[in-house]
């Protein structure tokens, strides 16, 4: 996934999410363990998932966090996003990339006690790829051989991948349609995860009590209050939990949820509120951080939004891109808590650049902005107000409201921020194609490479409710350059193509870039063995406190 707060992370951050208070009743945060009876279990924060608990379904953080705890992969990574081996004892290409063994680790079982083998796999990715179950990571399968067998609408829901071959219980051979030299990260998304059998019959129903075979496995879902996670003794992986549990207190307001962990009714907040970013640092009731992250946060105009179609839309994009002024957003809303975006993908990727050509349409440029607005108008004259949609509950509306003041200043047009309750209605109106306006969006791809930022965002592939293109950007000539950056041999060699093809994003803005977010975290002071993983998030397996 890449994670449009599914991976926005809010990546998004891409990343994202987050916070109103519940009723704790003058409840702890020990989430019920305690020194007795071994080590107590973590609460942490998130917010409603905006689907159900079904890898392949989960294109949002919040539902990420739950997810990737619940299930383990053939692969994951380290903080560093280096590949670690999970469920897979290897993944060996061909010489040129187009076809992949992967073998399997012996003894791996779902927390039921179902053998996972290859067939699981096989049946599980073979699922997410069918269009007839309407899996919105549909599109991460794509490179596969026979995907687009499996995108008519009349397909039977059953049918399988013809890419995949289980040679026996441990050996899956995976051919794909072309060349992926990225194949062996992108299996580490969410939507590669295996699904158990009883998860066929009824795929809603599992995904509110799922089974996994993960760090954690399942106890209880409160719908906008609380999941609870407890360790799942049959897993063997790389993530063994080191606590009693992680429960996941599902706030609506940041504010609530930074209150909360004052209160020390909150183990660990992974998003600052706006309010505190100032402060936070200075308190001593928290353990505070502020590191680098892989959030990448923009805002999506729709391919087919009026007066952003041809080259009126390119005009107007472009004014509105520079009509943004970031570095003082950046300074004064978010308090240096963000780096100006100077491409697609994240700082701490591999491949990413500061030097890209067409950059400057992300500089502040009032003059210019107004230039190329009246352009547009020559066109077809502007009428309406430009809108730009969040979530109430993701604690970005004092610089979604600077945004909309920056371009309304500049252009000399009505321009106002619209918002949703709640990101899980602002994704349903996203996904269904009516929100009718610009919309907030942040990235954080599920797997450290170019490739997670560029194709599950931008490919046409990705586009039509199948993955997180979901302004429905479609250019032959990008899918192209990240065709001839899959078949590259050497990383080196498949980064240069997707600069190009980043530099085609600068031109057509299918999204306008805003800022990379730095990881804003704080921690009870009792919280012990903080860290955070490759996608900006708490290592929830290590906490201790």
């Amino acid at each position: 996934m890449t994670i449009t707060s599914r991976k926005s992370k809010e990546a998004a951050a891409l990343a994202a999410v987050i916070g109103i208070a519940l009723a704790l009743g003058g409840c702890g945060a020990s989430g019920g363990g305690n020194a007795s009876s071994g080590p107590a279990a973590i609460i942490v924060n998130d917010s409603e998932p905006a689907a159900g608990l079904v890898p392949s379904d989960t294109n949002d953080l919040a539902g990420w966090k739950v997810v990737t705890q619940l299930f383990e992969g053939l692969v994951t990574f380290s903080n560093s996003g280096k590949l670690i081996y999970a469920d897979a004892q290897s993944i060996t290409p061909n010489a040129d990339a187009s076809q992949y063994t992967i073998k399997l680790r012996p003894g791996l079982k779902f927390s039921n006690g179902e053998a996972i083998t290859a067939k699981t796999y096989a049946k599980s990715w073979s699922f997410a790829a069918n269009a007839a179950n309407g899996q919105m990571g549909a599109s991460i399968f794509s490179t596969i051989k026979g995907y687009d067998a499996l995108q008519d609408k009349n397909v039977d829901k059953n049918a399988q991948l013809s890419g995949l071959d289980p040679l026996d219980d441990s050996t899956l051979k995976v051919t794909l349609a072309a060349p992926d030299s990225s194949f062996a990260y992108k299996v580490g998304d969410v939507a590669f995860l295996p699904l158990p059998s009883a998860a066929y019959s009824d795929i809603k129903t599992f995904g509110q009590k799922p089974i996994g075979n993960g760090p954690y496995g399942f106890k209880s879902w409160t719908h906008d209050r609380q999941i609870e996670l407890v360790p799942n003794k049959t897993y063997t992986g790389p993530r063994k939990a080191q606590n009693g549990g992680v429960t996941f207190r599902l706030y609506t307001d940041l504010d609530s949820a930074y209150a909360d962990l004052q209160g020390g009714n909150l183990d660990v907040l992974d998003t600052i509120p706006n309010s505190a970013l100032s402060t936070y640092a200075k308190d001593d009731s928290v353990q505070a951080f502020n590191k680098p992250g892989p959030g990448f946060k923009s805002f999506t105009i729709p391919q087919n939004l009026k007066h952003f179609t041809g080259e009126e839309g390119r005009l107007r994009r472009a004014a509105i891109a520079l009509a943004v002024d970031r570095a003082t957003i950046i300074t004064k809303v978010l308090h240096n808590t963000a780096t100006q975006a100077t491409d697609f993908t994240a700082p701490t990727i591999v491949g990413h650049s500061t030097g890209l050509a067409g950059t400057d349409v992300l500089d502040y440029n009032a003059a210019k902005a107004k230039e190329l607005w009246k352009q547009a108008d020559a066109i077809a004259p502007w009428d309406g107000t430009f809108r730009l949609a969040y979530s109430a509950d993701s604690g970005t509306k004092p610089w979604v409201e600077a945004i909309a003041n920056s371009i309304g200043n500049a252009l000399g047009i009505m321009s106002q921020p619209y918002a949703f309750p709640t990101q899980k209605e602002l994704t349903g109106a996203i996904q269904n194609r009516t929100i009718g306006a610009a919309f907030l969006q942040g990235l954080q791809s599920d797997y450290p490479h170019p490739e997670g930022y560029l194709v599950q965002a931008y490919s046409s592939a990705a586009a039509d409710g199948k993955g997180l293109n979901n302004g429905d950007y479609k250019s032959a000539a990008f899918d192209s350059l990240l065709a001839q950056a899959a078949r590259q041999t050497t990383l080196d060699g498949a980064i240069d193509y997707y600069h190009q093809a980043e530099e085609l994003l600068l031109k057509d803005l299918p999204v306008i870039p805003l800022w990379y977010a730095n990881v804003n975290a704080a921690a009870g002071k009792n919280i012990k063995n903080m860290s955070f993983s490759y996608m900006g998030v708490p290592e929830y397996q290590k906490l201790r406190k």
